[in-house]
């Protein structure tokens, strides 16, 4: 059986008193489309940022691809790709001069460089105004030029905070499309977005983070299977996370139910009671 692509033991963050991310033991297999789903405040991206070495763990070990994080950043991070929640792009080069300094950051030579920007700015609709500096660019611009530093190098883990906020229907498909070329290749991706029905289309694999904790872990139909019983019976009146007997779980229902505390049932703004 081969080595996890991801693996963390007891991965912790402290923040002073705050325990952002607690004790996180976590395991992707090469080639999954792996989902990382949890609340708001719940310590997805602080986990993330330890994953791609962009925050020193106060506790805990992480390995990428078999090697540890800490003790070898420069290998790992030559085989990672990284859209963080913070674009941090630097908005004083055009698209093109952006994609070809990342791409020589990661040993490309110069022509190669060249060919996969100029190729990913048309793929990613973004070659129409090449004067245009990324400090110009929409929101949703950025977060295409974003993904495309983040594959231009070829990676074997993709990481993906939110990718899709901001980004139009067309350019979406498209790149759902993209990441889904790059699972046929044998990269692994792993995901988070809020929005659930985006995951449960994507994603064959996800753990739930809640308040620091990992609490859910396993493909979606183990994860189906393992909430059903204590959902079976709840009506449609007592809230959206129950389902009719002949009709499979949601992810979004599935969630609920592991996280707890979230139906709506019986809360009500006073003023439109």
């Amino acid at each position: 059986m081969s080595a996890p692509a991801i693996a963390t033991e007891n991965l912790t963050r402290r923040f002073g008193q705050l325990l952002a991310v607690d004790h996180v033991n976590l395991s992707v297999a090469p080639g999954q489309f792996f989902g990382f789903l949890g609340p708001n405040g719940a310590g997805k991206s602080t986990t993330i940022k330890m994953l791609t070495g962009l925050l020193a763990p106060s506790e805990g070990r992480i390995t990428i691809l078999g090697t540890d994080l800490v003790a070898d950043p420069v290998t790992v991070k030559r085989q990672i790709g990284v859209v963080p929640e913070g674009l941090a792009l630097f908005g004083r080069l055009t698209g093109s001069e952006y994609l070809n300094f990342v791409g020589r950051m990661y040993g490309l030579d110069r022509k190669t460089a060249a060919q996969r920007a100029a190729e990913l700015l048309d793929f990613m609709q973004l070659s129409d105004r090449p004067k245009a500096l990324v400090t110009d660019y929409s929101h949703g611009m950025q977060k295409k030029l974003a993904m495309a530093a983040a594959v231009i190098h070829g990676p074997k883990i993709l990481f993906l905070d939110e990718p899709f906020e901001g980004v139009d229907a067309i350019a979406s498909g498209t790149l759902k499309a993209m990441l889904q070329r790059m699972i046929a290749h044998g990269a692994t991706i792993f995901l988070t977005s809020h929005v659930l029905e985006i995951v449960e289309r994507l994603c064959s694999h996800v753990a739930i983070i809640h308040q620091g904790r990992l609490v859910a872990q396993g493909s979606i139909d183990e994860l189906r299977s393992g909430v059903e019983a204590r959902v079976a019976g709840v009506g449609a009146g007592d809230g959206d996370a129950g389902a009719r007997p002949h009709e499979k779980l949601t992810l979004e229902q599935i969630f609920l139910e592991i996280v707890g505390g979230a139906r709506l049932t019986g809360q009500e703004l006073t003023w439109l009671a």
